[in-house]
């Protein structure tokens, strides 16, 4: 079966596309922004335009805007194709990155967050333990670390946490790296995981002043 996967949730934009568990074309690029006008030429460039059975998109948490786009576009997808479609939290694709690595250890994923926070969960063996957090950087500190700090906000985190002792991997989310994620963590609800509150409150929810 033909799967495709797809994530935006970072700056970075990738996809992948597998027959079974077989990479056979791939493309990843730090855009910052710009994921709406390249996702669908990226993957439209893939084989048989990346047609497949299964696609795995990111849930977030991460960029709102990348997370948005992602999920309309494999909708949309799954939709013309009548593909099976499936989400996954982008934190746990960075943890099986790092536990595929360092297998056994504890993991502590740091991705950038919005207003100048982090994105910070732990993981043991891929599975996650406990809930994603948005802290700033002095909270994150105050709450630790585990044994690999993980995560394009990996190295940041270890220089304020300035113990010395943890492995730091500086890492993005990579759609190639889909089939390391456990399947329990695979989901058919496509809600975003925002991992923090929305920055406006809506009008029906404002006291009149």
């Amino acid at each position: 079966m033909r799967t495709l996967a797809i994530e935006t949730a970072s700056e970075a934009c990738s996809i992948a596309l597998f027959e079974g568990d077989r990479l056979i074309a791939h493309d990843h690029r730090q855009l910052g922004r710009g994921h709406a006008e390249a996702l669908v030429p990226m993957i439209a460039a893939l084989p048989d335009r990346g047609r497949a059975a299964r696609l795995l998109v990111s849930l977030g948490p991460g960029s709102f805007t990348g997370v948005r786009i992602g999920l309309a576009t494999a909708r949309a997808l799954g939709f013309a194709w009548g593909a099976e479609v499936l989400g996954y939290p982008t934190l746990a694709l960075v943890a099986a990155r790092a536990a595929a690595e360092h297998p056994g250890s504890a993991v502590t994923v740091c991705m950038n967050g919005g207003h100048g926070e982090w994105f910070v969960q732990d993981f043991i063996n891929g599975q996650p333990n406990g809930a994603v957090r948005s802290l700033s950087p002095q909270a994150a500190v105050d709450g630790g670390a585990q044994a690999v700090i993980v995560g394009n906000r990996a190295a940041a985190f270890a220089a304020t946490l300035n113990s010395g002792s943890q492995l730091v991997m500086d890492l993005h989310p990579d759609a190639r790296a889909v089939g390391l994620i456990s399947s329990a963590l695979l989901n058919h609800d496509l809600a975003p995981i925002y991992g923090r509150g929305a920055d406006a409150t809506p009008m029906a929810e404002r006291h009149p002043a």
